[in-house]
């Protein structure tokens, strides 16, 4: 199927309908800013109920899909319930699912205005900005996608559409996507065409980092303090085995993606805890490791490497054991075949709406949106925000978005709809 160009009278139409109701969008992220939804502890229902309520109030049926207990327990939360919307216009046509993830990080210290208050305040240069934790990533794009749907049944009547907008509200991002993107599709409750997920608008994201996080489990023998022969230091081993990653870190600066806005792998030990008491020989050290994989680099191969290395480091310490567990796997994002429709449509949007080149890039950090790609299907990253995760403050104190940037958005996401659902025939 032919992309049909939007008619200028079209992208009009559809602008206006945006603005109508803009203040109504604005007044919806309030709401959801105002639910916490911290992830961890991941208790998340209350924030789906509101949504649900919101959503209904619009006149959206709303299907729900409340996660199994023991399904949450095992990725470290409490309880989730994933929201659908269908919206069909016409036989025939893709289906395009819009995702967006309700669940933030905590807001930790240093906040300057209310983290769940979504108070607006002026921001020199830029506008009124809102702030609250969730309010940039993603709870932004419940609002983008959701009045940009808006706007498209508003102009339905007058421009003939073929396929289906499915808004998928998911609240399990923060620890991996398993029971939000990735049980969608593999309890076949969604099968889409295309996928946009929770993103910044200044350019299109079409792939990212993969991500592999191992436990490290040392395990030597304790003894006294006044005698460490009678005892075998894990500390002392867990030293060693963190020297040789450090040294292999360096080694990975040196190799670099041919992906714009992605640079070289990374190694991070982000957490550690071991020993008894200050006057025993430590007996066990765990400590937990972050790998970035580039999009050019092997998942097996990167975690066989680390696992050798770690495994023919401590072989060579008399009477230290190790153990590796894996945490996580996340696979990179990659553009896949199909995906330039979207792509371009998306580009020429937004960089005539936001009157700036808007590009194709790729980012260093991961999502859940690789769950959609990993099922074949062609996946990008779009949405409200400034140019940069650092620019909205994301996962920090006074996170913001300014809302102007949201205005713009929700109308890019609007009119690439709208031409990717364009019944080509009635609108010639």
């Amino acid at each position: 199927m032919t992309s049909v160009s939007l008619p200028s009278s079209v992208q009009a139409a559809l602008g206006a309908a945006v603005d109508a109701e803009f203040d109504a969008a604005c007044a919806f992220l309030a709401e959801l800013v105002r639910v916490p939804s911290d992830n961890p502890p991941g208790d998340c229902v209350a924030h789906a109920a509101r949504a649900q309520q919101l959503l209904e109030a619009l006149g959206y049926a709303v299907e729900t899909d409340p996660v199994p207990q023991a399904e949450v327990e095992a990725v470290g939360m409490i309880a989730a319930t994933n929201l659908i919307v269908r919206q069909r216009f016409g036989d025939g046509g893709p289906c395009i699912a819009l995702n967006a993830h309700g669940d933030v990080v905590p807001p930790g210290l240093g906040w300057s205005e209310d983290p769940y208050g979504a108070v607006v305040r002026d921001e020199p240069g830029h506008g009124p900005t809102m702030y609250g934790r969730g309010v940039a990533v993603s709870k932004s794009d419940f609002a983008t996608y959701t009045y940009a749907l808006r706007a498209l049944q508003r102009v339905a009547a007058s421009w003939p559409l073929r396929g289906q907008v499915e808004l998928h509200f998911t609240y399990d991002e923060e620890t991996g996507g398993d029971i939000g993107p990735r049980r969608l599709l593999e309890q076949k409750l969604s099968r889409p065409d295309y996928a946009i997920c929770a993103g910044f608008p200044y350019a299109v994201t079409t792939a990212h980092n993969g991500c592999l996080h191992l436990e490290v489990t040392v395990h030597g023998k304790q003894g006294h303090a006044a005698m460490p022969a009678s005892g075998v230091d894990a500390l002392e081993a867990a030293t060693r085995i963190l020297g040789v990653l450090y040294a292999a870190r360096a080694e990975m600066a040196k190799i670099h993606s041919q992906t714009p806005g992605i640079d070289h792998p990374t190694l991070n030990v982000g957490l550690i805890s071991g020993g008894i008491n200050t006057n025993v020989v430590p007996d066990l050290v765990r400590f937990r490791l972050d790998r970035r994989i580039i999009p050019e680099e092997s998942f097996d191969a990167v975690e066989a490497q680390l696992r050798a290395l770690i495994g023919d480091t401590a072989a060579a310490l008399p009477g230290i054991r190790v153990e590796i567990r894996r945490v996580l796997q996340a696979l990179p994002l990659l553009r896949l075949p199909g995906a330039g429709r979207l792509i371009d449509a998306l580009e020429r949007y937004g960089s005539e709406i936001f009157a700036t080149p808007v590009g194709e890039h790729g980012v260093p950090l991961y999502t859940d949106a690789r769950h959609y790609a990993a099922a074949g299907i062609p996946t990008v990253l779009y949405g409200a925000g400034p140019r940069t995760l650092g620019e909205a403050n994301g996962h920090a104190a006074n996170e913001k978005l300014r809302l102007e940037d949201l205005r713009r958005a929700t109308k890019v996401i609007a009119c690439t709809l709208a031409e990717l659902l364009a019944d080509a025939g009635a609108a010639a």
